[in-house]
């Protein structure tokens, strides 16, 4: 008999963990939304970009064409998940080297990454440069590309070191590609 209470007792526990695992296992863990193969002017693959990319139920992508026609002329894609901002790629010209111009994210301590003429890397992003003509003189200006990603709520920031300077490196050889700037012209 004492036997028989220990099985019904076992029995009887695991009839009501598995009723426990049953309850959990009927909702659906969120995961990021669906998105296109590639994103962002078709620089980015979406593979590429999802670790930096929180769970949701949808995504939606704005930009205008990547053209940069004028001096301090910008563009910037955004990658939207339930409406919020989560990855945004910004592109602008500049006429002078000078004009790049990081120090809005010194607080952050950005860390030197080895991407186009110079990078930098911080916790919710990443920046780089390249010359696509250099001016010719102080008043006489050139083409100065510079460009940025930044990262809503990245589900593990600890990636971000491992991804962002991959994506920079996409996002720079993209540009340099569509602006037809040698790789040569600095960097």
């Amino acid at each position: 008999m004492r036997r028989f209470v220990n099985s019904a007792a076992v029995v009887s526990t695991f009839l009501i963990l598995a009723g426990l695992l049953v309850g959990c296992s009927g909702s659906e863990e969120k995961a990021v939304p669906e998105l296109p193969k590639r994103i962002c002017w078709n620089a980015f693959a979406s593979s590429d970009v999802l670790p930096v990319l929180p769970t949701g139920d949808k995504a939606s992508v704005h930009h205008r064409p990547f053209v940069l026609a004028e001096d301090l002329d910008s563009v910037t894609c955004s990658l939207d998940i339930d409406g919020a901002p989560m990855f945004a790629a910004d592109a602008a010209l500049r006429g002078f080297e000078r004009q790049v111009d990081w120090s809005s994210m010194d607080k952050a301590n950005p860390q030197p990454i080895d991407v186009g003429k110079k990078g930098i890397i911080w916790d919710s992003g990443a920046a780089s440069y390249f010359i696509c003509e250099p001016s010719k003189g102080p008043n006489s200006p050139g083409k100065y590309i510079d460009l940025r990603i930044t990262v809503g709520s990245a589900p593990d920031k600890a990636k971000l070191p491992s991804v962002l300077p991959a994506l920079m490196k996409q996002f720079v050889a993209f540009a340099q590609r569509e602006l037809k700037c040698g790789a040569s012209d600095g960097g």
